[in-house]
């Protein structure tokens, strides 16, 4: 098998093994914040469990990296998606029991399966040819597409089978993560890839201040963060706004098209035309999404503005991802991985932690208002990098 082949059969598990998490993620966006609301005795904790998953995600990125390179990708895959299959079968137990803690449990274990599955984009950039990069990484995410068709449908036909609402799409999230371990056991990493470089590797400290880390780091974690905030009040905001269950549904599945669907030409278009031009059109995309939020709180309103806001992050978030493979060596590959994902999903904490106070407090709008801020300084970072960059050039074109 020459390289070629290793890079497409491997990137194509690994699209496949990123839809199947994502069509698990989607159901919990989908149905926790609503599970939450029928369970919590404070209605303000409804979206703890959502913010749980985002939490276990953090707490579980670096101790996933470190795992995986003294076990192999490979074994930290397989870790991955049993904890997936665990989540589903404890949050139906804890929908049958009627018992809300127990459901936070197991929405934090779903957010170590989302741990494990972030490493899924890496580890195609690692398998990668230096020309094939932004594509694999594009690729594996666009396998997020099955999930906007899947997710909102398996939600659909499940969530009003049985005696208990929604027990079952839970153990369908089992079963969908059981799929995507049998599909890991087919991964054949190179070992030329899995193995850690032998060369100089810098400090943390070092890597960190590099402003193309900076950047990288920003990029990723306020897309990620404005995403998460706003999707996960949306089924309660729609709700609040007395659209039925199916409404929100649609607009879920609409978003998440719009999160993915890019990723089929999101690396071409960066290598057209450079990453950072890229991300700025994410920021004005995510921008479109608030603008649209103001105007009105009609179903075509969340329709318009969520597909806006999915579309958005997919530029931030791919360009983020491919600008941090040039910020590190070989030999500091695990650790800068690590401490940006786990950075990353700290932001993206806070943020579902704030959603449900947020809306609950100051509604819906004021939700939208609050990520300007943020959108504004990615805007001055990105530029800033540019000026940088233009700057090198015409001191090396001097020379």
């Amino acid at each position: 098998m020459n390289l070629t082949s290793v890079e497409k059969r491997n990137v194509f598990l690994l699209a496949s093994m990123q839809a199947l998490f994502q069509t698990a993620s989607v159901m919990v966006i989908t149905l926790s914040g609503l599970v939450g609301l029928n369970l919590a005795a404070d209605k303000r904790l409804a979206t703890l469990p959502i913010a749980m998953m985002m939490v276990g995600a953090a707490a579980s990125m670096i101790p996933a990296s470190m795992l995986m390179q003294r076990f192999s990708r490979k074994n930290g895959f397989l870790l991955g998606t049993s904890l997936g299959c665990l989540a589903g079968l404890t949050a139906g137990a804890a929908i049958w029991l009627g018992h809300f803690w127990l459901f936070v449990f197991a929405n934090a274990l779903m957010g170590g399966y989302q741990a494990f599955a972030q490493y899924y984009r890496f580890a195609a950039a690692d398998v990668a040819s230096a020309d094939f990069k932004s594509r694999a990484i594009s690729w594996v995410i666009a396998g997020g597409v099955v999930a906007a068709l899947a997710g909102p449908n398996i939600v659909r036909v499940t969530q009003g089978i049985g005696s208990v609402p929604f027990m079952l799409s839970y153990f369908a999230l089992s079963a969908v993560s059981l799929i995507a371990l049998l599909l890991v056991t087919r991964l054949s990493l190179p070992t030329f890839v899995i193995a850690e470089s032998h060369g100089s590797s810098r400090t943390l400290l070092e890597i960190m201040r590099q402003p193309v880390f900076l950047t990288a780091m920003a990029s990723s974690s306020v897309g990620y963060a404005v995403m998460i905030m706003v999707m996960t009040a949306t089924p309660l905001a729609m709700q609040i706004c007395g659209q039925p269950l199916g409404a929100a549904a649609t607009v879920i599945q609409w978003h998440v098209l719009g999160m993915f669907v890019p990723s089929f030409f999101t690396g071409n278009l960066i290598r057209r035309f450079g990453v950072l031009p890229i991300m700025m059109l994410g920021i004005a995309l995510l921008s479109g999404h608030v603008a649209i939020a103001l105007t009105g709180i009609e179903f075509l309103h969340f329709l318009s503005g969520l597909t806006l806001l999915g579309v958005g992050w997919n530029f931030l978030f791919i360009g983020g991802t491919t600008l941090l493979t040039e910020a590190y060596r070989p030999a500091e590959r695990a650790k800068i991985q690590a401490t940006h994902d786990f950075l990353m999903f700290g932001a993206v904490s806070l943020a579902s932690l704030s959603a449900g106070g947020l809306l609950n407090n100051w509604g819906w709008r004021s939700l939208n208002l609050a990520t300007l801020p943020f959108l504004a300084l990615v805007l001055l970072m990105v530029l800033g990098l540019g000026a940088l960059r233009r700057k090198d050039r015409l001191v090396i074109s001097a020379y």
